[in-house]
């Protein structure tokens, strides 16, 4: 399990990156520590790793730009962006170019602990799928399986967890998903997490998807409770 995850940790701040290090490893992680975006790529394009924790402000290349190079090569490693500041503009941008969580610096160890086991928390989906590797929607249609999809926008390779999200929703169609629901079965989170993750993804599925963001017909807001999702227009 943990003992077979390798990590890659993209830190160029030597007294953290050596906490951090220490810590995992005591977890069981396999862990690489690399200081530069640049490492992180060189590192990348010849050693598969089930997750990366990039350090937004980097020396050279920055985390954002090595999780956009990430994405448009068609890697899809799990990606936790450690910010400095935490602001929501940091966050969000980190989350817009392909990264699956964020943690604001200084920040608690176990927290990160946790968001690394629940970002590490695969799901087979060709094992567990139930029969629908590839769903059809308006206009969509995306192979669960690939984790492609084809929009009117065109060709969009996903992320692991946007498809472990879409595949949740999908089984699930027309059922509300509260936020409990959705953080603990997408991320690993307890139910009462505060976190702004859950509703930048739900931005993305629908920046997406739906033909006017702003009016949604499949990923619909139950205000206050969840998100319903819908096939055909709810």
């Amino acid at each position: 399990m943990a003992d077979a995850i390798p990590i890659l940790l993209v830190e160029d701040e030597p007294h953290i990156a050596q906490g951090l290090v220490y810590n995992l490893r005591e977890e069981g992680y396999q862990v690489t520590h690399v200081e530069s975006g640049e490492a992180a790529l060189e590192h990348l394009q010849t050693e598969p790793c089930g997750l990366v924790v990039l350090d937004l402000m980097l020396p050279g290349i920055d985390g954002l730009e090595v999780c956009r190079r990430l994405r448009k090569a068609g890697n899809q490693v799990a990606v936790l962006m450690l910010t400095a500041r935490g602001e929501e503009d940091d966050r969000v941008a980190g989350l817009s170019e392909g990264a699956d969580d964020y943690l604001a610096k200084p920040f608690n160890l176990k927290e990160f602990l946790l968001r690394v086991a629940g970002l590490l928390r695969r799901v087979d989906w060709q094992s567990n799928g139930n029969g629908h590797n590839e769903v059809h929607f308006g206009p969509n249609r995306i192979d669960l399986d690939s984790h492609l999809a084809m929009t009117s926008d065109g060709e969009l390779q996903l992320t692991e967890l946007e498809v472990k999200m879409l595949r949740l929703f999908i089984d699930n169609e027309g059922r509300l998903l509260t936020r409990g629901e959705l953080l603990q079965s997408v991320w690993g989170m307890q139910p009462d997490t505060e976190t702004r993750t859950l509703d930048n993804f739900i931005v993305r599925l629908r920046k997406y998807f739906e033909p006017d963001p702003s009016s949604p017909r499949y990923f619909k807001t139950v205000r206050g409770r969840g998100y319903r999702f819908f096939r055909d227009e709810g």
